[in-house]
C-alpha cells in the first residue's frame, strides 16, 4: 500500500527504495507509539493510514500525528479515507489526545476537501502570526 502511495504525484511519483520496504514494517514495530490502520476489500487492501503519537507542550496532552494517508485510485472518493480517518479519531480520543495533526501538499485539493469536511485547517496561534509552515532539513541515511 505505502509503495503504491509513493508511486502516486502526491507521494513523490517514486516507488519507496528496495531496501525501505525490507526494512519499513520491523522498523515501524519498534515504535511503541506508532500504529497504522489498513483497509480492506475483502482480501484486498485498498486504504492506509500510519500514525505517530506525539506531545503537545502547550496542552500537556498527546496528539496524534496522521504521516500518511493512502487509498488505491480505484477506491478513492468511496470513503474508504473517511472511514480510516474516523477511526484515527476515534483510537486518539481514547488515548487521551487533545488534537490530531497531519500535513498535505497544497495541490492535493482532492484531501485537502476531505480533511476539512472532517474538521481540520491549517495550524496557527492568531491571526497576527500567520498559519504555521512545515519544515523540514533531510539528514544523510
Amino acid at each position: 500500500m505505502l509503495d503504491s502511495y509513493a508511486h502516486d504525484p502526491m507521494g513523490g511519483g517514486e516507488g519507496l527504495r528496495e531496501d525501505v520496504k525490507q526494512k519499513l514494517v520491523a522498523a515501524l514495530a519498534q515504535r511503541p507509539h506508532a500504529f497504522s490502520l489498513l483497509a480492506f476489500d475483502g482480501e484486498l487492501p485498498v486504504g492506509l493510514v500510519n500514525c505517530f503519537e506525539g506531545f503537545s507542550t502547550f496542552a500537556a496532552k498527546p496528539l496524534v500525528n496522521i504521516h500518511d494517508v493512502a487509498v488505491l485510485p480505484a477506491y478513492r472518493g468511496k470513503g474508504v479515507a473517511q472511514l480510516m480517518m474516523a477511526e484515527v479519531e476515534r483510537i486518539a480520543v481514547e488515548r487521551g489526545c487533545c488534537k490530531l495533526t497531519l500535513e498535505v501538499l497544497g495541490s492535493n485539493q482532492g484531501a485537502k476537501a476531505l480533511y476539512q469536511k472532517l474538521g481540520y485547517g491549517g495550524y496557527q496561534l492568531g491571526s497576527a502570526t500567520g498559519v504555521a509552515e512545515f519544515w523540514q532539513k533531510k539528514l544523510a541515511y
